[in-house]
């Protein structure tokens, strides 16, 4: 029996068009932003920071099919413009408009599950749960 409110595999999962495809055990995040900052004639410091865009990175850790997915053969080489669905006990986080950039495998040839794979959103959502 697991703790309440404690994130379980089945709280992180890839999601398609609403489908989930895959379940995930663990995550680490890092979201990075590039600032400029402002300056004026004859000031010594900046005035003002803009900032720029933002770049989300997800390292996924133990990704499984679902049995959906496997039935509609799913792989995961093939994978883009998906979401990550974090579910936390108070909030929602969703990444979307996922493309992967490294995946690492470990394991059987054929078997349904990858070790890691690194993921950039577009997109970062915050809700209340």
């Amino acid at each position: 029996m697991g703790v309440k409110g404690f994130p379980t595999s089945s709280d992180i999962y890839l999601e398609i068009d609403g489908k989930k495809v895959a379940v995930v055990q663990s995550y680490a995040a890092k979201s990075t932003r590039t600032s400029q900052t402002v300056e004026a004639f004859g000031e010594d410091e900046p005035v003002a920071t803009i900032p720029g865009p933002r770049n989300h990175v997800i390292e996924l850790t133990r990704l499984y099919a679902t049995d959906e997915a496997i039935r509609d053969n799913i792989d995961f080489h093939t994978l883009s413009d998906f979401s990550l669905v974090i579910c936390k006990p108070d909030r929602k986080i969703i990444y979307s408009g996922c493309q992967w950039s490294t995946i690492n495998e470990t394991g059987a040839l054929g078997a349904m599950v990858v070790e890691k794979i690194t993921i950039v959103a577009a997109k970062r959502i915050e809700m209340a749960a």
